[in-house]
């Protein structure tokens, strides 16, 4: 019997109070979650720090050259098909389908506003604390589910890889395949022109005899098994899924340009049966400094806008358009927002206690909008929502528990940090 079970035992039979326990406690392990039907999620990054205000949570328009500079909004806000919900006039793809998506403005952190613990944070759920690794919600997902195909990874990353976005404490199984380039795919996984699936078999033969000599578990084992899932995979079964050109032209043009066509390759590899897919979006040669909006970044930010608004509406309506968007949840993260005031040269620092963060498709009710702040974006109104409470409502999404005990050795670390899944978006 593990620890936490015998204490949920001790604690019902007297009545929940046994050993200082609270009720609550007590009757964890008959908390009942929604449970959804997506299969699949495509996990868009915004690294830097979206800001809100001039994005997904619009309010008024402010002024970043007057003197003194006037807080607010960058830019005009424009209706949107759900009545009463606005986005950013450079939205305004997104606008027309927001009937499909959710911005949930009131998401929130009081980690300090620094990129890397705040990135680390939105992955994992978890603030680092002692010498243990927590999980990406990927690597999560993938533990969790597997692929919806076993002929391709369960986990893939297009993107540079870092351990915020890694497997943690669960092991390299449940580790990512990562890319950096759209049209050349993953590097290592197209064989040499003579090296035809016989010998690649034979080499896996020659090192089988060593494989039984390294314990399962230990970080050898793990290496071997990413190993051979590699040796797997290897050919062009698995490589032809990123061959791009086999979309139609009208297509790929609907998408835009790089980071809309990482976001066609998504939708290409949930099809193939990936189960998750992170896509990132860090292009700081358009404004030159990418999400992080400080001082002169402020000026071009609309370029990023218009970029996300293009690839994200066409993901929507590609996935609806094949009968896929119900089964396929798009969730849009970032590290934190940015503050309504302007900075001295014009741009926005970072607001980690209310931002917005997005979700579309996966069989959700959607309304455009959930939750409410003040008049410039700064406190949370109504309807606060953490981030495992956001990790939570993308994991029953995909009828996982939130709640679920995931092991550390013997020690029970639950998937999601207390987080409860959004009641309003399941029907």
């Amino acid at each position: 019997m593990n620890r936490r079970k015998f204490l949920k035992q001790s604690a019902f039979a007297a009545g929940g109070t046994s050993l200082g326990l609270s009720p609550l406690l007590a009757s964890s392990s008959v908390v009942h979650f929604p449970k959804g039907k997506a299969e699949s999620c495509i996990f868009i990054w915004l690294g830097g720090g979206m800001a809100q205000v001039d994005t997904f949570d619009p309010k008024r328009k402010g002024n970043s050259k007057a003197n003194p500079k006037l807080a607010g909004s960058e830019y005009d806000s424009i209706e949107t098909i759900v009545p009463g919900v606005r986005y950013c006039e450079h939205l305004s793809r997104t606008a027309k389908i927001a009937d499909r998506v959710t911005a949930v403005r009131t998401v929130n952190h009081h980690l300090v506003d620094e990129h890397a613990f705040a990135t680390n944070f939105v992955h994992t759920g978890r603030l680092i604390s002692g010498s243990d690794t927590y999980p990406s919600i990927g690597s999560i997902v993938a533990h969790e589910l597997g692929a919806v195909n076993p002929d391709v990874p369960a986990y893939m990353l297009i993107g540079y890889p870092n351990v915020s976005r890694g497997p943690g404490f669960l092991g390299a199984k449940a580790g990512f395949v990562y890319l950096t380039d759209t049209e050349s795919g993953p590097a290592g996984f197209s064989r040499p022109e003579d090296v035809d699936p016989a010998r690649a078999a034979r080499r896996q033969s020659l090192l089988e005899p060593f494989a039984g000599q390294i314990g399962a578990g230990s970080l050898p084992g793990e290496y071997l098994e990413s190993q051979r899932e590699a040796l797997r995979l290897a050919g062009p079964d698995f490589m032809r899924h990123f061959d791009l050109s086999k979309e139609p032209a009208d297509l790929r043009h609907l998408y835009g340009g790089e980071f809309g066509q990482r976001c066609l390759l998504s939708r290409r590899l949930v099809q193939a049966g990936v189960r998750f897919i992170e896509v990132s979006h860090n292009l700081n040669f358009i404004n030159g400094t990418g999400w992080d909006t400080h001082n002169e970044g402020q000026q071009n930010q609309h370029l990023l806008i218009q970029e996300l608004d293009i690839a994200l509406s066409a993901l929507v309506t590609d996935l609806e358009s094949k009968g896929m968007l119900d089964k396929t949840l798009i969730a849009v993260g970032t590290e934190f927002g940015r503050p309504p005031e302007y900075d001295g040269r014009g741009g926005r620092g970072h607001q980690g206690t209310a931002f917005s963060l997005v979700l579309a498709g996966g069989g959700l009710k959607h309304s455009g909008a959930y939750g409410v702040t003040d008049e410039l974006s700064k406190t949370i109104v109504e309807n606060p929502v953490s981030i495992p409470d956001f990790h939570a409502t993308i994991h029953a999404a995909l009828g996982i528990n939130p709640r679920k005990d995931l092991f550390v050795g013997s020690r029970p670390v639950p998937i999601t940090d207390h987080g409860t899944p959004i009641a309003a978006m399941f029907s």
